[in-house]
């Protein structure tokens, strides 16, 4: 079966990837969320809970002993129902914190810790009425509203056991003082706690592989959009190319200036050219100046004509130096007494034509 143009067949890139995490689509669940806001709120009970029944004694009986002395006038009920407020926040504040400590950390974890502010800009194409009810009557929604039937139903399921237990204590039918009552009640519903919060993390787990696995769906690409995004990212092969025959223009024209600088132009004797160099002043090995092939070496081979470079033709020399050597740097090691011998003979062959220019004796 052929393949459709339009088909999404190809993983995405990092670039949409990277893209993707600024505008906050990544893989999250909302059940994550719920078992670290609960099994934080859990943590929070078991280890404040003595302090909390503390707190809670100590107001009820400073209100209620004093019940019959609270004079019923507006600023008296307001300073009572200010120390009120004072005294539910102190035994809530340590739960509400763990809570809120417990969602910024599953929200944290599932992002990698990222900011995301394209999804902080106004969209206001979800205000479209039409575009809600699609969304509402999709299978995107579907799939979390049976997955809320299936957690209520397994919740249910682990609960009705330890519920049916609870239910059937003795201390439904017997006197006990306040302080059984809430022992009770804190060992019943951490029991109950416990098992749904076994609940959620499987729950969770099955949810979050779906998000990252219908989140790589929705990020995946088709093969056009991949060659986009890599003409984009790394441009339009053919203007590459163009700039890349562009420089190489730059730089064979700067390495054919440089020849009339050369000591020596070793040839192959037609096929190859090494223009070299040495100054024992600045230099600590001779270096090459210049190398081509073919109609490159030809035109090396000119200019050093024209500037009166000695050639020399020296087959394995030369390939050794076309293959080794780079333009503007030393020669290999191995090479130097190969090359040294060369330039002692240019050496020579300088200081005669010094000599004859000046029409003095031979040494």
């Amino acid at each position: 079966m052929s393949e459709h143009a339009g088909d999404k067949t190809e993983q995405a890139t990092p670039r949409r990837l990277e893209e993707a995490c600024k505008k906050g689509q990544i893989a999250r669940s909302s059940e994550v969320q719920t078992v670290f806001v609960l099994m934080a709120g859990t943590l929070a009970l078991m280890f404040t809970a003595a302090e909390i029944w503390r707190r809670f004694v100590t107001a009820s009986v400073t209100t209620y002993s004093h019940l019959h002395e609270v004079p019923l006038s507006p600023d008296a009920m307001q300073g009572y129902a200010v120390h009120g407020a004072l005294a539910l926040a102190a035994c809530v504040w340590p739960v509400l914190g763990a809570t809120v400590v417990g969602g910024l950390l599953a929200g944290g974890l599932q992002n990698h810790f990222r900011t995301a502010p394209d999804a902080l800009e106004a969209q206001w194409e979800r205000l479209n009425p039409i575009t809600g009810l699609k969304r509402v009557f999709s299978f995107r929604s579907a799939v979390p509203t049976g997955l809320a039937i299936l957690k209520l139903g397994v919740i249910i399921a682990l609960c009705h056991g330890e519920i049916k237990s609870v239910l059937s204590d003795p201390i439904f039918y017997s006197a006990v003082d306040v302080a059984r009552i809430a022992e009770f009640l804190a060992g019943a519903s951490l029991k109950i706690l416990l098992r749904v919060a076994f609940a959620l993390v499987v729950l969770a787990a099955i949810d979050y592989a779906y998000q990252f696995w219908r989140t790589n769906k929705d990020l995946m690409m088709t093969k056009e959009e991949v060659k986009d995004e890599v003409k984009n990212t790394e441009g339009n092969p053919l203007i590459k190319s163009q700039q890349r025959r562009k420089r190489l223009g730059l730089t064979k024209r700067k390495m054919l200036l440089d020849v009339p600088k050369a000591d020596v132009v070793v040839t192959n004797p037609t096929h190859l050219a090494v223009a070299l160099r040495y100054d024992r002043k600045r230099m600590k090995a001779p270096k090459v100046v210049a190398k081509g092939s073919r109609l490159n070496a030809l035109r090396i081979r000119e200019i050093a004509t024209q500037h009166q470079v000695p050639l020399l033709e020296n087959k394995p020399l030369a390939r050794l130096l076309f293959k080794h050597g780079r333009v503007g740097g030393e020669i290999p090691a191995e090479l130097y007494a190969a090359v040294a011998e060369i330039l002692a003979w240019v050496y020579r062959i300088n200081a005669y034509r010094y000599y004859r220019e000046q029409n003095l004796n031979l040494p």
